[in-house]
C-alpha cells in the first residue's frame, strides 16, 4: 500500500459523470481536496467542451471546473461501455451524475444496480427538482430554476422586469450543496462501512436563500416586491448601490456604529441627533432620505476615493468593480485563489482554485483540464488490466473515444 499524500481527499476514487456546471464543480471540489477522479464524457464531450464551437472563450469554463481530473471518453449507450462503466465503479467510492432523473435507471446504471456492484458506493444525483415528486421530470437550466424557485421574481427594479442573476448562482449553489452531501455521506461510510444515495434538487437550494424577502409574505402576506439594490425585506438602510463619479460602490449599515461611522465619513456628524436617522427603524421609514444623502456625497468621489475613506471609517462597503478588475484582482492572485496558466488549448487563461482552504496540507500541483478521452488507455489498464489490444478494439467499435488530438 503506497503511502497516503498529506491531502484530505487523498485515496477517494470518483467517477465523475458531471456536465455543464454543478456535478463538475462538486467534482473540482473533491479535485482539489486531492480525490482521484475520473471525468467520463460522452464521446462527443460534454456540453460545456463543445461550447468552443462558439468561441474560445464560451468553453473556458471547462478548464477552471475540470482541472486535477483524468478523462475517460465512453459510450454509455453501448453495452460493453456499460460494462466498463460498472467496472469502474467496482473500484469506486463515488459516482456523480447530474443528468435529468431516470436517465441513468434506463441505461442500466442507476442506484438499485450500481450499489449491487459496489455496496459501499456513495451515489450522488444533481438534478432541477428532485427525483421524485410531480415536477421530477421538468426541464431545468440555472435560468429556468431561478424562474420556477422565486428568486428571478425579487431579482430586478421595482418598475421594471423580472431579471435573472447575472452568474449562474443556482448550478453552483447547487453543486456546493452535492459535495456537502457527498462529504456526510463519506463520514457516515467510516461507521456503517455501507453507502448511500445522496440527492440535491436545484430548487431547493434557492429557497433559503429567500430569507430576508420572505418579510413580506410573513408581515403583509402579500408576494415580495423587487427591490432592485437594496435590502430584499427593505429592512435595513443604508443598503443600496451608490453612484459615484465614475462608477458605483455598494454600502450597508448593519448596525447604529456602522451608521455613526458613516456620518463621520462624509462629515455630517451634525445628523448624529437627525430624528429621521437615530435607529435602524427610522432610517427605513426615512430610505429615501437615508438614500439620498449618501448619493449627494458619493457622487462627488471616485468610487476608489471614497472606497478608502469608508475602509479608513470601518464602514461596510465596496466599489462595484468589473470582470477585468476582479481577473487581475491582486488579493486574489496573492491568496492563490486565482492563477495565471498557459493552457495547451485555451492558452494563457485565470483559473480558479477551491474556496476551501485545508491549512497545512502538502501543495497539489495543478493540472490543467484533461483533454477528451486523454486518459482512457491510462484508466482502463490501469483499473480494468485490459491491454493495449482491448483498448484498441474498443476505440474501433465506438465503445471508447479515441483520445483528442492536442
Amino acid at each position: 500500500m503506497t503511502e497516503r499524500r498529506n491531502l484530505p481527499l487523498d485515496g477517494v476514487t470518483v467517477i465523475d459523470l458531471g456536465q455543464v456546471y454543478q456535478g463538475p464543480y462538486a467534482t473540482f471540489l473533491m479535485a482539489k481536496a486531492g480525490a482521484n477522479i475520473i471525468k467520463v464524457e460522452p464521446l462527443a464531450g460534454e456540453p460545456i467542451r463543445q461550447r468552443v464551437t462558439v468561441s474560445k472563450g464560451s468553453a473556458i469554463p471547462f478548464a477552471m471546473l475540470n482541472a486535477n481530473k483524468r478523462d475517460v471518453s465512453l459510450n454509455l449507450k453501448s453495452p460493453r461501455g456499460r460494462e466498463i462503466l460498472k467496472g469502474l465503479v467496482a473500484q469506486a467510492d463515488v459516482l456523480l451524475e447530474n443528468y435529468a432523473p431516470g436517465v441513468m435507471d434506463k441505461l442500466g446504471l442507476g442506484w438499485s444496480v450500481l450499489s449491487e456492484i459496489n455496496p459501499r458506493l456513495i451515489y450522488a444525483s444533481g438534478s432541477g427538482y428532485g427525483i421524485s415528486g410531480p415536477d421530477r421530470d421538468n426541464l431545468a437550466m440555472d435560468v429556468t430554476v431561478q424562474a420556477a424557485s422565486g428568486m428571478m421574481s425579487v431579482t430586478g427594479f421595482p418598475d421594471g422586469p423580472p431579471v435573472k442573476c447575472g452568474p449562474a448562482v443556482v448550478d453552483f449553489l447547487s453543486g456546493v450543496h452535492l459535495y456537502g452531501g457527498i462529504m456526510t455521506a463519506l463520514y457516515e461510510r467510516t461507521f456503517t462501512n455501507k453507502g448511500r444515495l445522496v440527492e440535491v434538487a436545484m430548487q431547493e437550494t434557492v429557497y433559503p436563500t429567500l430569507a430576508s424577502n420572505l418579510a413580506f409574505v410573513y408581515d403583509k402576506g402579500i408576494a415580495p416586491p423587487r427591490t432592485g439594490n437594496r435590502h430584499g425585506g427593505l429592512a435595513q438602510a443604508p443598503y443600496n448601490v451608490y453612484p459615484t463619479s465614475d462608477g458605483f460602490i455598494a454600502i450597508i449599515g448593519a448596525n447604529e456604529t456602522h451608521w455613526s461611522n458613516l456620518l463621520k465619513a462624509m462629515g455630517r456628524d451634525d445628523l448624529a441627533d437627525d430624528p429621521r436617522f437615530t435607529s435602524k427603524a427610522q432610517r427605513v421609514r426615512h430610505m429615501e432620505e437615508t438614500d439620498r444623502l449618501i448619493s449627494d456625497w458619493t457622487s462627488k468621489h471616485t468610487k476608489a476615493d471614497a472606497g478608502k475613506i469608508f475602509a479608513k471609517h470601518k464602514v461596510p462597503a465596496a466599489p462595484v468593480r468589473d470582470l477585468i478588475e476582479v481577473t487581475n484582482d491582486k488579493h486574489m492572485h496573492e491568496r492563490g485563489m486565482l492563477q495565471w496558466i498557459d493552457h495547451p488549448q485555451f492558452g494563457r487563461i485565470v483559473v480558479p482554485n477551491s474556496p476551501l482552504r485545508f491549512h497545512g496540507i502538502d501543495p497539489l500541483p495543478s493540472t490543467p483540464s484533461p483533454r477528451l478521452g486523454q486518459h482512457n488507455r491510462e484508466i482502463l489498464a490501469e483499473m480494468l488490466n485490459l491491454s493495449a489490444e482491448d483498448i484498441a478494439s474498443l476505440e474501433e467499435e465506438g465503445t471508447i473515444g479515441k483520445p483528442q488530438a492536442e
